[in-house]
This record gives C-alpha cells, sequence and structure tokens, in this order.
C-alpha cells in the first residue's frame, strides 16, 4: 500500500515537473489564416447580343441572361462559379427619367452604409463613347462591395453590380475583390452604346 502511494506520488510529480517545464515557454497565439487564392491571367472577349450595349468581360466568366419575374430585357449575370461571384447588369432605355434611374443607383449603393466601413465614388467621363458613369467601391462588410452605373443621359441606362454567394468578410475577399474590380473598371472602359 505505501509501494502504490509512492507510485502515485511519483507520477503526479513528474507530471507537475513536465507542466512547469512546458510553461516557460512565451505563447503566441496565430492569427487567422485565409485559404490562397489563385486567380486567373486577365484576358477579355467582347460581349454582343441584341442589346443596345456591348463591352469585354473576362474569359474566365460566363454570360447568364437573367431570366425571372423581375428582369427586363438585357439583363445578364456575367458568372464566375469558381470564385461564387458574379456581376450583376440591369440595362433600361432612358425616357425622360434619368435623374430618377440617378437617384436608384446612388440609393441602392447608399443603402450598403449600414455595414460599410465607407465608401468611394470613382467618377467615368468618356466625350468619345458617350458614356458617363460613377463606380462604387464599398469598403466593409457590405453584401455588394462594388457597384456602378453608366450612361449617355439620353437614350441608355446600365446598372452592375459585383455580388459573392458567400458570407461577406471583407479581409478574406479582399483580393477577388480588387480583382474583379479591374474587371468591371475594364467594362466601364469598353462598353460602347449601340443607336
Amino acid at each position: 500500500m505505501l509501494n502504490a502511494s509512492l507510485k502515485n506520488i511519483s507520477i503526479h510529480g513528474i507530471l507537475l515537473l513536465l507542466l512547469l517545464i512546458a510553461c516557460k515557454r512565451n505563447y503566441t497565439p496565430k492569427p487567422n489564416g485565409y485559404f490562397r487564392i489563385d486567380l486567373p491571367k486577365k484576358e477579355y472577349q467582347i460581349y454582343q447580343s441584341n442589346c443596345p450595349y456591348k463591352f469585354e468581360y473576362p474569359v474566365y466568366g460566363s454570360i447568364r441572361i437573367e431570366k425571372n419575374s423581375f428582369s427586363e430585357p438585357c439583363w445578364l449575370n456575367i458568372q464566375f462559379p469558381a470564385y461564387k461571384a458574379k456581376i450583376h447588369i440591369s440595362y433600361k432605355p432612358v425616357h425622360n427619367n434619368i435623374s430618377l434611374l440617378l437617384e436608384d443607383s446612388h440609393t441602392l449603393a447608399y443603402k450598403h452604409t449600414i455595414k460599410a466601413q465607407a465608401i468611394q465614388e470613382k467618377l467615368f467621363v468618356d466625350e468619345t463613347r458617350k458614356v458617363y458613369g460613377i463606380m462604387y467601391e464599398i469598403k466593409g462588410d457590405a453584401a455588394s462591395s462594388v457597384q456602378f452605373f453608366l450612361t449617355d443621359s439620353t437614350s441608355h441606362y446600365l446598372r452592375g453590380a459585383l455580388y459573392f454567394s458567400l458570407q461577406p468578410n471583407a479581409d478574406s475577399l479582399a483580393p477577388v475583390i480588387r480583382f474583379f474590380k479591374e474587371d468591371i473598371v475594364h467594362l466601364i472602359e469598353t462598353l460602347e452604346w449601340k443607336y
């Protein structure tokens, strides 16, 4: 019995000693990491249809015509299934209602102020192609991180928004958002109206 008691004390003593030795190191917590995302090389192709506009979009995206009860003619999505992302494009002809359409764009972008840390606006003006618009870059965990509208102010109005089919997390999505923002700028800079 004494022998068993000594055995328990020595086991507990060894465990206590190991615990004290292990605690001498400084513990540094590791930050959360995110998966590495491989992004494709930038290449573009022309989207042409019966719609009154054309533009260049990435070859790693595919066009899907929007067909639901809310959609109108010439509404589409540029799908990026590998990234669970899409750029939604809606088009409306202008019929003396440009101020209403512009106000709608502004309202839709600024609805994200609840989750946004900041909203930056970038103006686009191309007198040659008669393309005028604003791109809204929405910082933070908003549902849509980039939105834009383009118009010739008399006949055409096009609106776009980048969406992910994921929980918004600005930190983990930042490289992909930057990547698709470049594609949106390219779309804006290549858009032409058909008259």
